[in-house]
């Protein structure tokens, strides 16, 4: 069976899953969470209109902001547990983690109260992450056992 280069570079054992392989997870589920928003939007827009696109992208935007700050938490710890490289402060990470807290909180209500569009869209938007996620997870589910 032909392996494509991609194929290569995935985890093959649990063990070996290091902090590159976790940031490589997350930025692809990132990528796929902006592929499918940029496809879904127009679509959302032509049969639902431009409210319930733009709560898909707020949807979307919240669910990527999360990954991210998922990542860079993460990372933090990661680098802490490790002891190699230099740490970032941890106070640091956790104030902009719980400020994007309190800016999805913000960004929701005032997306709800002027936008009147479909609230689906807004979750659909929500879910998106966690499907990238499940792909990404899937895929190296696969990775491990093929």
């Amino acid at each position: 069976m032909d392996k494509s280069a991609g194929e290569d570079d995935l985890v093959k054992t649990m063990e070996s899953f290091s902090d590159a392989d976790f940031k490589r997870t997350i930025l692809s589920a990132l990528r796929l969470l902006v592929v499918i928003t940029v496809v879904a939007a127009p679509l959302v827009w032509w049969k639902m209109g431009w409210q319930s696109a733009v709560l898909l992208l707020v949807g979307a935007l919240i669910s990527g902001s999360g990954l991210f700050e998922w990542l860079r938490l993460m990372t933090a710890v990661m680098v802490r547990m490790d002891g190699g490289g230099k740490a970032k402060p941890m106070g640091l990470i956790l104030f902009g983690f719980f400020l994007r807290l309190g800016l999805t909180v913000v960004l929701l209500y005032v997306s709800l109260k002027i936008l009147n569009g479909s609230v689906y869209a807004l979750a659909a938007g929500l879910a998106l992450g966690v499907f990238a996620l499940t792909i990404e997870g899937l895929r190296l589910m696969k990775a491990w056992t093929v």
